[in-house]
């Protein structure tokens, strides 16, 4: 752990990305889904959720940043931002394969 230029206390995640000590619970303790899919940062996601009471609809990308109510998803067929309510995730499906994200990619006009 270490102080930042504001003084906050940032502590060190699996993915080796930094965060302040004083978030809430559900976004540093891996019991809750927030945190836990903090640590794959980065990582290709297949996120299926739950449309009114019985429509699953999946999306396809990478994890970008999780909050304590959504996650962002860079989606993989067209490189467009899209973001999610994480309280309509039924399941996540996390890619074991190394996959290589370019966050400058460019489409070729």
């Amino acid at each position: 752990m270490y102080n930042n230029s504001d003084n906050r206390q940032e502590t060190q995640l699996n993915n080796n990305t930094t965060t302040p000590t004083n978030l809430p619970e559900n976004l540093t303790n891996s019991i809750y889904t927030p945190a836990f899919l903090r640590n794959y940062i980065g990582k290709l996601l297949k996120v299926e959720f739950l449309i009114g009471t019985s429509s699953l609809q999946d999306r396809i990308g990478v994890l970008l940043e999780v909050g304590a109510s959504y996650i962002v998803l860079r989606s993989v067929q067209d490189n467009n931002l899209l973001y999610c309510d994480i309280f309509s995730i039924k399941f996540v499906t996390i890619s074991n394969n190394s996959f290589i994200f370019n966050n400058n990619y460019q489409y070729g006009i």
